[in-house]
């Protein structure tokens, strides 16, 4: 197998090359932990870091997204069978009144890429639909939205969390860290990679 061929297929976006490569990696049996760790993950860990020093833009994030996502439906009963532990359950949706789904989107991919589980809850959310993602099992809850006048949910969904386990999280265009100190939120990150890595310090 191929590690480095399938990784840098991620990275360009050739959805056809990676479900090619993925599907011949599971013909021929190869450890789907392998193919997680020592290609897919690091391809998206690599676009993310580039995505934040500006080197790469959203089409590139969203391409090499959209084919991470292609080899993960593939590898997802394997991933089951291996008995592979998810890092942690992280609920994502954009709040109630908002519609805009590609930033969440690129968020939940990255997500999925750095080993979580993740349940997308669409968009426009109401704190009912992020209370049934707990009840599941999501340790965090992670709000995204594009317009100023939806923001405000986010203080509703952070207060109606405050004082449980649950960790709120927030990001999108109009949201800042201030804003995030502001409604108590318990972390932000103006970016998909950089939300990946925020999950990753309650993981710690």
């Amino acid at each position: 197998m191929d590690f480095e061929a399938l990784k840098t297929a991620v990275q360009k976006g050739r959805r056809n090359d990676v479900t090619a490569l993925v599907k011949t990696a599971i013909e021929e049996k190869v450890d789907v932990n392998d193919l997680l760790d020592r290609s897919m993950i690091p391809a998206m860990r690599e676009i993310g870091d580039r995505f934040s020093r500006n080197e790469a833009y959203v089409p590139e994030l969203l391409v090499a997204a959209r084919a991470m996502q292609a080899g993960l439906t593939l590898l997802e009963p394997l991933i089951a069978e291996s008995g592979r532990e998810p890092r942690g359950k992280i609920a994502i949706g954009t709040v109630k009144g908002d519609l805009h789904d590609i930033g969440k989107n690129l968020v939940a991919i990255m997500l999925k890429g750095a080993g979580y589980h993740v349940i997308d809850l669409g968009v426009d959310c109401d704190i009912a639909k992020y209370d049934e993602a707990v009840k599941n099992g999501a340790q965090i809850v992670a709000c995204s939205s594009l317009l100023t006048t939806t923001m405000p949910y986010m203080k509703e969904v952070v207060e109606h969390f405050r004082g449980t386990p649950v960790k709120v999280i927030i990001g999108g265009a109009p949201i800042t860290q201030e804003y995030a100190n502001e409604i108590g939120a318990d972390g932000y990150s103006s970016d998909a990679n950089g939300a990946a890595k925020l999950v990753d310090t309650f993981f710690a």
